[in-house]
């Protein structure tokens, strides 16, 4: 049954309210058979989606199936062009949602799914269908030791990335005089939308830089202490606490940091914050797919939906590998809905 996003966020933050409670990225070890379900997009939830089919495939081989379609996860990141299954054409790697997306709904294309952290858009295709996957949650991180602070309200946030505010004097005058600099990843990022939107800016301003990937602390731009950057809390949970890091797929010196006096992580169970996440900078991640596709009746509509759907794999078989990649599990009437 198809629910709208808000229906979907209020069904979870009920659950929330009542009941709180690796293995490396990387590119499929074959290229994907043609009947096989190849998944493209977002760095946010690509280890665990690269978990996630390992774990499967690896389910299908003990019970001697050897004919069901396999799941297949590219990288954001890695070498382009990629071959997305036997016969089809090279394309470039999708290194974010929106180029997921772009991917998913090319004529032809050999994409089935598109991991995506946005919820559907006035200019998504119709016939495509978001599946729920699970929640997260987004702040801003920033150098651990350095000249940020440990809290910066929605306000000072967008006159930040709008440049009204360009030094941390501004925020307080007990903070060092420095020029700040913000970040924002890649302009197909999902994560940066939903950050620019959550904030309330429509464009970021001339001060601002774009272009570091997604998720991450260790491209060398971002070890400096005036330096501030959208950051998922799921991911950043699964790379400190699930250990699910690679040496370019790490934290490095960035921490994320409280918004409005919340903070993103518990420090009691090391999760996302149950009221931060229940706030305006939670969000679900899902997994797109062409509805044509999800309504099938055939291999493929049977597979996506024994994968993504209400009763399918992930809602019922990878619930502790949600919560090690450090995303939190959604209840039994999101996960697998669609909108």
């Amino acid at each position: 049954m198809r629910r709208s996003p808000a229906k979907l966020l209020a069904v979870t933050a009920l659950a929330l309210g009542t009941a709180f409670a690796g293995t490396a990225a990387a590119d499929p070890p074959v290229v994907p058979g043609p009947q096989d379900i190849v998944s493209v997009g977002s760095q946010t939830t690509g280890s665990l989606l690269s978990q996630i089919s390992a774990d499967y495939n690896a389910h299908l081989a003990s019970i001697g199936d050897t004919t069901s379609p396999r799941l297949h996860s590219f990288d954001s990141t890695g070498p382009s062009p990629i071959t997305p299954r036997v016969g089809a054409p090279a394309i470039l790697r999708p290194t974010a949602g929106g180029d997921g997306l772009a991917a998913l709904n090319q004529p032809g294309s050999a994409v089935d799914s598109d991991r995506m952290d946005l919820p559907r858009q006035s200019s998504t295709p119709a016939a495509d269908t978001f599946v729920a996957m699970a929640k997260d949650a987004v702040s801003w991180a920033a150098k651990s030791g350095g000249n940020a602070p440990a809290n910066l309200t929605t306000a000072q946030l967008r006159n930040i990335y709008q440049c009204v505010v360009t030094d941390w004097t501004q925020i307080a005058p007990t903070l060092p005089s420095a020029t700040i600099k913000p970040y924002l990843p890649q302009a197909s990022s999902a994560t940066r939308a939903f950050f620019l939107a959550a904030i309330g800016v429509n464009a970021p301003g001339a001060c601002v830089t774009s272009g570091p990937g997604e998720n991450q602390g260790v491209d060398p731009v971002l070890n400096d202490p005036n330096v501030l950057i959208p950051y998922s809390v799921g991911h950043y949970l699964g790379q400190t606490v699930g250990g699910h890091s690679t040496p370019a797929d790490a934290a490095g010196p960035l921490t994320p940091r409280a918004i409005n006096g919340v903070v993103p992580v518990s420090p009691t169970t090391s999760t996302i914050n149950a009221p931060f996440v229940a706030g305006p900078f939670g969000r679900l991640v899902w997994n797109v797919v062409r509805q044509a596709d999800w309504t099938s009746t055939g291999a493929k509509g049977t597979a996506l939906r024994g994968i993504f759907g209400p009763s399918g794999w992930i809602c019922t078989s990878e619930i502790a590998v949600i919560k090690s990649y450090g995303f939190l599990q959604l209840p039994s009437a999101a996960c697998g809905s669609t909108a």
